[in-house]
């Protein structure tokens, strides 16, 4: 058995030889894109040698311009020729990293929700996070069209992206949404202005033939919201420890999804563990979710600055249990 074919048998919930795992790493901003970006993709995921090897994505939807205002600024998003600049990028980037493997891993490539998506240009404009946030909910409250018909605009791109990634040679997309928190939108809002758009792009990743690994970002996540994802989610992963909610539970609310987790990424044995603590942490893990439909990973991606040895004892243990 193979990575992919241990991926997909865990995926369709049968018996594997061990349990995979599934880790990405945060590249740093030089290495990132382009001949560097490639290097290094190859070099972690030689260096890892997870089952998962995960295609990062940095071409994001631009700002119309430096200090634009929105929701003006979505306007001009709306008219932007996304396909033919970072989609194909993307695709390009993927495709030259596929084209150095041996096509024995289990590759997906990411793809971020509208929510992520539609901040990106707000943040490009030159706001932090946390203004863009506010600034996003309220454009949908102030022109609910114009900033509806950007979000329209950039789902359809996505969809193209997720049709790029299966010409490219991947497996599956890892779709990252965002926008579940608590104290971001309302669950009305939510299942207004979000829900629609991520079904489309997670409906389209399905109609290109490719398995969809769903992540849900962040922490303070209504995770009762993400119920109807559960169809086009062949994996799900989250913030167990970052929302918190259990692999127990998750296993509950998508119980048609393989489950992938189990460890915390910015704190925990990875970050501080001795190799004693880790091989333990992870074998306490495993058992206690079982075997099957499962892939070992972490709340989210890891640090740039990830110990590689803690990361490796980590991955040894799960193919020991």
């Amino acid at each position: 058995m193979n990575k992919k074919e241990r991926v997909i048998a865990a995926i369709n919930k049968k018996p594997v030889d061990y349990v995979p795992c599934g880790f990405s790493l945060h590249f740093p901003e030089n290495e990132n894109s382009g001949k560097a970006g490639v290097e290094a993709h190859l070099r972690f995921f030689k260096e890892a040698d997870t089952d998962i090897d995960k295609i990062m994505n940095e071409n994001l939807v631009p700002s119309p311009a430096k200090g634009s205002v929105f929701p003006e600024g979505y306007a001009p998003v709306a008219e932007m020729d996304l396909v033919g600049t970072i989609i194909n990028d993307q695709v390009e980037f993927s495709k030259e990293i596929i084209s150095k493997l041996d096509g024995s891993s289990f590759v997906m490539g990411t793809l971020h929700g509208i929510c992520a998506s539609g901040l990106h240009p707000i943040e490009k404009s030159g706001y932090a996070y946390e203004d863009a946030r506010k600034i996003q909910r309220d454009s949908l409250l102030k022109d609910e069209a114009t900033t509806l018909k950007a979000f329209q605009h950039i789902t359809d791109a996505m969809c193209e992206l997720a049709k790029g990634y299966k010409e490219a040679g991947c497996d599956a997309v890892y779709f990252a949404s965002l926008g579940g928190e608590h104290d971001c939108f309302t669950p009305e809002e939510f299942d207004r202005w979000i829900k629609p758009y991520d079904l489309q792009i997670m409906k389209a990743i399905k109609d290109a033939g490719l398995y969809c690994v769903l992540h849900i970002c962040k922490s303070g996540i209504d995770m009762e919201r993400y119920r109807d994802y559960g169809k086009y989610a062949d994996v799900v992963n989250w913030g167990v420890y970052e929302i918190p909610y259990s692999l127990e539970d998750g296993r509950k609310l998508f119980p048609d999804a393989a489950i992938m987790g189990g460890l915390k990424n910015r704190s925990g044995v990875l970050v501080d563990g001795t190799d004693e603590e880790i091989a333990s942490e992870v074998k306490n893990v495993i058992k206690g979710f079982g075997k099957t439909g499962f892939i070992l990973g972490a709340d989210c991606t890891l640090a740039t600055e990830q110990d590689m040895h803690k990361l490796s004892v980590a991955i040894k243990t799960s193919r020991e249990c």
